[in-house]
């Protein structure tokens, strides 16, 4: 799995998945067009997707129509050094669907990929390659 980033300009960047785009950039206030999400939205966004999507397959696969749903994430900031915690996650679940399937969808939810990559912390290797030869 790998995506690849573009410089554009300023705090822009562009995002490229399998042919897929998307902006990336900082909001005015931190120097920054506003032209799309930040990094850390980013993080929500896959955390909330990929929430959304096993509460999703667990109503399908039980014959219950998603229609509606909606996730809501949130996460605090902390310091020492610069992160997020804290990550809440609020699937909320169309009208008329019944507790045994809300409890299923919650079950099949807790199995999200990005969850538990986040619980289970993976290695990160950061390597800065230049263009200019090192003697």
């Amino acid at each position: 799995m790998e995506v690849n980033i573009h410089f554009l300009n300023g705090t822009k960047y562009e995002v490229d998945a399998r042919g897929h785009k998307v902006i990336c950039d900082q909001p005015v206030e931190g120097g920054g067009e506003d032209a799309g999400m930040t990094p850390p939205e980013f993080l929500l966004a896959s955390l909330g997707t990929c929430a959304m999507y096993y509460a999703a397959n667990y109503l399908k696969l039980h014959q219950v129509a998603a229609d509606g749903m909606t996730v809501h994430v949130e996460a605090d900031k902390a310091t020492g050094p610069a992160r997020l915690s804290a990550f809440r996650i609020v699937i909320n679940m169309p009208d008329g669907v019944s507790e045994k399937d809300v409890e299923g969808a919650r079950r099949s939810a807790e199995k999200c990929l990005v969850k538990n990559t986040l619980l289970m912390a993976p290695a990160v290797e950061l390597t800065v390659r230049s263009a200019v030869a090192v003697a």
